[in-house]
């Protein structure tokens, strides 16, 4: 090849490199195009569950094989407000019955729309700090409704759909059960329209739901003085009452001895697992009569 014929190759080869320098250049400087945000690296899994406490790390699925997983959100009387301890509400008790890990979590006041004491409710936002996707519950429980007594109940009943919808989407293998409306010394109407909006909300969100219905079926247990909330007795017997109800679903205690972990997320928003185990009374008050007849209230699926 001529000395011309070699100086022209180079200049060519040049301007090849220029121009894919220039493409280069402007493929890294420029954004994407409007409407397709640029992809993000997914989230290691280690991050995903690195919210998670360590009394939390502890519930995860695989640390205690064999052992399913309960959790249990609610207001003041799964707090233990009564008891006066919220290691002894019923929902630690039911725990301990079960053999099985639990997350408890109660805020006094909380419904599906109240946001009860520090607006650390409503029950969904209660939920959403129990990180079910993580700790892959076998059984979530709601207990709520009292509260919620003065909130029209086509609002409630869509908050309890939205709820138990939430549910079904963070832990789409758990089966759901509803404690319902609890009653005090008074029962206004409003009251049981609360609690049909709630029985009537969860069924169309979930027709397996299980409903445990305190007013309908005339629950009726030691109290404390306020006449509303459970004394330590009462404590123990709701919790011998949701494990009955239970097994009639098929839910079944977990064989003793493995270990089981419990955690408590304390109104304050601090988790904390019980110094002591708790154990219920190994007696409990025997059943009183049921209520006598007086305004009829919602058909209760179970209780």
């Amino acid at each position: 090849m001529t000395r011309g014929g070699i100086r022209r190759l180079t200049a060519a080869a040049a301007g090849c490199l220029l121009l894919l320098l220039l493409v280069t250049s402007a493929q890294a400087t420029t954004g994407p195009s409007p409407g397709k945000p640029a992809p993000g690296p997914s989230p290691p899994r280690e991050r995903q569950t690195a919210v998670l406490t360590g009394c939390e790390q502890r519930l995860r699925p695989g640390r205690r094989p064999g052992v399913p997983t309960v959790a249990i959100v609610g207001a003041s009387i799964t707090a233990g407000v009564g008891s006066g301890d919220p290691a002894g509400s019923w929902a630690v008790l039911l725990a301990r019955q079960l053999h099985w890990n639990a997350f408890v979590y109660g805020v006094p006041g909380a419904g599906y729309v109240h946001v009860g004491l520090g607006r650390k409710g409503p029950v969904a936002a209660e939920i959403d700090r129990a990180h079910l996707g993580a700790l892959r519950p076998t059984l979530v429980i709601v207990q709520a409704g009292h509260d919620d007594m003065r909130v029209p109940p086509g609002l409630e009943r869509q908050r309890v759909e939205q709820t138990v919808a939430m549910i079904k989407a963070q832990a789409p293998r758990a089966r759901i059960a509803l404690i319902t409306v609890f009653a005090g010394r008074s029962r206004p109407p409003s009251l049981y329209r609360t609690d049909q909006a709630i029985v009537t909300g969860a069924t169309a969100a979930d027709p397996q739901v299980i409903i445990m219905d305190p007013l309908a079926s005339g629950w009726r247990f030691p109290h404390a003085p306020d006449g509303l909330h459970p004394s330590a007795r009462g404590d123990a017997w709701i919790a011998g009452t949701v494990a009955g109800i239970l097994r009639q679903y098929g839910v079944r205690p977990a064989a003793a001895g493995r270990g089981a972990a419990l955690c408590t997320l304390s109104i304050s928003g601090a988790i904390w697992p019980p110094a002591e185990p708790i154990r219920a009374p190994s007696r409990l008050a025997p059943r009183p009569p049921p209520d006598p007849p007086g305004r009829p209230g919602p058909v209760a699926i179970a209780g």
